[in-house]
């Protein structure tokens, strides 16, 4: 068997009581028992128990069981022997306290929910919002998350009832498990005629000379980077803002649709700084485009050479809303977290929302690649503890379901993109005669990793095989992940 189906593991319990909507509605906490210190049975773990689906353990007191659930804007670091995820205060149909979840897990499959990054709204942050004549939000949103040394910096988003009075504040602690302590304000947003963005969803990165940078924004002015001061974590330079390195194409001078959650690796074997950003209505549209360049704080570029400052949409689009055969598919597949094993292995981790239900967020993370010109491509199904391991030629021939994530422009938020517009799997044959659906004209050709497919009608697609998990079936099969010489994703799965 490729890939085992049990795996077993202590798992800790850690009750906190009390919760607030994330509709930014109070509601009383039900009652709990704390359990802090004891440790529970080890219990065991089977892959096929993660669904689509979990209203049996949406309710709070089963947060314990969330696991892969109620995960939104999700940041992923390796520290020690865990992998930590942070994300936004969620739950599905309930009100959930705020603080910020914090999950661990040793190998990306298994998650054991850990707690709270805080007790309640931060004081510093809610303080500046309130002074300002503005109700903060009873959820955070977006946190980052890296290490400094011996200490942990956490920077949060907090928001409010006015539009774009926000900040971004930053927090520490000792452990990836807390106590967090408030240090101050990064940045902030105000609700005036400034040229600015949003000051939520912050991404920090460290380059190799030991300069701190974040990145953050959502719709407004787009997306900024701001230089850190590498020893208090903080703005390098007070009430500085930074700079816009990223914005959108407009219709009919509207926004073709949001752009927020920036997350900036440096990749060394391609000595290239790469942005990621989440286009889109989050419950729906969402999708994530990536552009790179050669400093921290941009130019970046898309794949067409295009500045990503420039008012366009920009591409590739490596996530979107997509569906295979006999599955209701998964729409709102962004804002991502990237991030290494520490041996040059790189994963993508987003909120995923089942097609069966929109406001279900299951954590998804995903294998990243990297194309022979340096584009990073993602896997078409989740990560299950494959190997990298090249598959052989005469496993490739057969039936396969492709999907091309293609894009239909449509322009607002909400009340516009009310479509997740899946990308939906379309038929494909490769036959040993070397020809692709039975077109004497459309060829491939093989070398381990890699499947080209050259098209009579003027696309190449180069895609990189490899075993996966069918999730959609429960089983294993083969998958496949590239772009083509247009820079469109394609994705692909053997059917039989």
């Amino acid at each position: 068997m490729i890939f085992p189906h049990v795996r077993k593991r202590a798992i800790l319990f850690l009750l906190i009581a009390g919760m607030v909507s994330c509709r930014k509605t109070e509601t009383p906490a039900p009652a709990g028992t704390d359990t802090t210190g004891e440790e529970a049975p080890v219990v065991t773990f089977d892959i096929n128990s993660i669904n689509d689906t979990y209203a049996d353990v949406a309710p709070f007191v089963y947060y314990p069981k969330w696991g892969p659930y109620n995960v939104h804007d999700p940041i992923i670091r390796k520290f020690g022997d865990y992998y930590y995820c942070y994300s936004t205060d969620v739950g599905y149909g309930i009100s959930v306290r705020p603080g910020l979840q914090i999950r661990k897990s040793k190998d990306l499959v298994e998650w054991t929910f850990v707690g709270w990054v805080f007790d309640k709204i931060p004081s510093i942050g809610a303080s500046f919002i309130q002074q300002r004549g503005g109700t903060p939000n009873n959820s955070l949103w977006a946190p980052s998350v890296l290490k400094v040394g011996n200490e942990y910096r956490l920077y949060y988003s907090l928001a409010s009832n006015v539009g774009r009075l926000s900040v971004v504040g930053l927090a520490t602690a000792t452990s990836p498990e807390g106590p967090w302590t408030e240090k101050g304000l990064v940045v902030t947003s105000l609700n005036d005629n400034s040229i600015q963005t949003n000051a939520i969803d912050p991404s920090v990165l460290v380059t190799s000379s030991g300069d701190h940078w974040m990145y953050y924004g959502s719709a407004w002015d787009g997306i900024y980077a701001l230089k850190l001061n590498a020893s208090t974590g903080l703005a390098q330079t007070s009430n500085d803002k930074g700079k816009r390195i990223a914005n959108r194409g407009f219709t009919a001078g509207k926004y073709n649709g949001n752009i927020e959650g920036p997350e900036v690796i440096y990749n060394p074997a391609q000595n290239k700084y790469f942005l990621f950003i989440a286009y889109d209505w989050l419950e729906t549209k969402y999708n994530t485009r990536v552009m790179r360049g050669d400093n921290p704080d941009g130019p970046f570029y898309d794949f067409k050479g295009t500045d990503a400052n420039t008012n366009v949409d920009h591409g590739p689009m490596i996530t979107a809303p997509y569906q295979f055969n006999g599955h209701g598919g998964w729409q709102g597949v962004s804002h991502c977290t990237v991030f290494d094993d520490g041996n040059g292995q790189y994963y993508l981790a987003h909120q995923g929302r089942p097609g069966a239900g929109k406001y279900f967020m299951d954590l998804h993370v995903r294998k990243v690649f990297w194309t022979s010109d340096g584009w990073p491509i993602v896997s078409p199904e989740r990560y299950a503890w494959e190997n990298n391991a090249n598959v052989p030629v005469d496993s490739i021939t057969g039936a396969w379901e492709q999907i091309i994530l293609g894009y239909r422009v449509v322009p607002g938020y909400a009340d516009e993109q009310v479509s997740p517009d899946f990308q939906v799997s379309i038929p494909l044959t490769i036959s040993a005669n070397g020809t692709l659906n039975n077109d004497p004209n459309s060829k491939w050709t093989y070398t381990a990793p890699w499947l080209e497919m050259k098209w009579s009608n003027g696309f190449t697609d180069k895609v990189l095989i490899q075993m996966g998990r069918d999730w959609e079936k429960k089983t294993n099969t083969f998958i496949f992940t590239g772009l083509n010489n247009d820079g469109t994703a394609i994705w692909g799965k053997k059917s039989k």
